[in-house]
C-alpha cells in the first residue's frame, strides 16, 4: 500500500489593501486614470476601424 499525502491547501490571495479614493495623487486615482485610458484607447480603435478614417481626419485636421 501507499501512503496518501494530504490536499494541498487551496491558494489563497495576497493580504494586500485596496486603494481607496482619496484626493490628490495616489494609487487609486492612478488606477481610475489607467482604466479610463484604456477605454478611450479601445474607443478610438473602434473609431478608425467603423469610420476607416484617422483620429486627424475625424477631427477635420487633414
Amino acid at each position: 500500500m501507499t501512503a496518501k499525502t494530504p490536499p494541498s491547501p487551496k491558494p489563497t490571495a495576497p493580504n494586500t489593501p485596496k486603494p481607496e479614493p482619496a484626493f490628490g495623487w495616489n494609487a487609486y486615482a492612478e488606477q481610475i486614470n489607467g482604466r479610463f485610458a484604456m477605454v478611450g484607447f479601445v474607443g478610438l480603435l473602434l473609431l478608425e476601424f467603423f469610420t476607416r478614417q484617422d483620429f486627424f481626419t475625424w477631427l477635420g485636421l487633414r
